[in-house]
């Protein structure tokens, strides 16, 4: 039963697992890496800066070591010198005080400079840590540097998909009916196409109508007078005809007489008885 249930619920977070993922902006999410990218390299650096510290504190302590160390030495020797010089001198108690005041220094010496060799140890021990961790920032930092370069890649990308994916759906929208109450681009064209053809029929059979032959007739009426206008004026000025006046004169000339020879003759009036 227990079993069960357990499975169930891994199932149903999956399932909300993958729901999520598909309905997640890649947008946010890049951003929420970039940013978990920067709080994993703050946190890398703050813990290097501890071990620098550790570094630096194992330094300082050792240089105060050595320090006292010098110092312990000098007043070995200098107790020793003290006590030979009793000893010369016939000062038995002065020199006995002093030989016990340099063997308690040369106990204190003893004590320092296996202080000082721990500190030694862990300063090489806090070296080698430091070294590894600025080391580690630094290749943390360029590959932070190559993310930020790849996140202005991916959102270029992104931005190029989305575009793509609008491009598609436009291209699909021409092909398919988007829905009953909007028409296809082909059922569209076709339409116009069918308006376009009536109008060019219509326009040519109003072309072959009676109203347009009068019009025809009328406009070349118009065009005669106007020619006829200009000739007079060019008599009026004394000028010869044009090539395309005088062509038009024996035309009219010729028209003229071959209506006279068809026209009858005409019959006498009947004289009154």
């Amino acid at each position: 039963m227990f079993e069960g249930l357990k499975r169930r619920f891994k199932y149903y977070n999956a399932r909300s697992q993958q729901r999520f993922e598909a309905k997640a902006d890649p947008t946010v999410q890049l951003e929420q890496a970039i940013a978990e990218a920067h709080d994993q390299h703050r946190r890398l650096k703050e813990q290097a800066a501890s071990l620098i510290a550790q570094q630096k504190q194992t330094e300082l302590q050792l240089n105060r070591k050595m320090g006292e160390l010098e110092k312990v030495s000098g007043n070995a020797r200098q107790a020793l010198m003290m006590a030979d010089e009793a000893n010369r001198a016939g000062d038995q108690a002065r020199m006995l005080e002093y030989t016990n005041a340099a063997e308690a220094f040369a106990g204190r010496l003893v004590s320092v400079e296996r202080e000082i060799d721990d500190l030694k140890a862990l300063h090489f021990q806090a070296s080698q840590a430091a070294d590894q961790a600025k080391s580690a920032v630094a290749q943390n930092a360029t590959a932070l540097q190559a993310k930020l370069v790849e996140r202005q890649k991916l959102l270029g990308q992104l931005d190029q998909a989305r575009m793509q994916e609008q491009i598609n759906q436009a291209m699909t929208s021409l092909q398919e009916t988007v829905g009953q109450d909007v028409p296809t681009f082909d059922e569209v064209r076709a339409k116009i196409e069918a308006r376009y053809a009536k109008a060019k029929g219509m326009s040519e059979l109003t072309g072959e109508s009676v109203e347009s032959r009068m019009l025809e007739v009328e406009n070349a009426s118009m065009n005669v007078e106007a020619q006829a206008r200009l000739s007079e004026i060019r008599t009026q000025l004394g000028l010869a005809p044009s090539a395309e006046e005088g062509q038009k004169l024996l035309e009219q000339a010729a028209d003229l007489k071959t209506e006279a020879a068809a026209a009858p003759a005409e019959q006498p009036a009947p004289q009154e008885g």
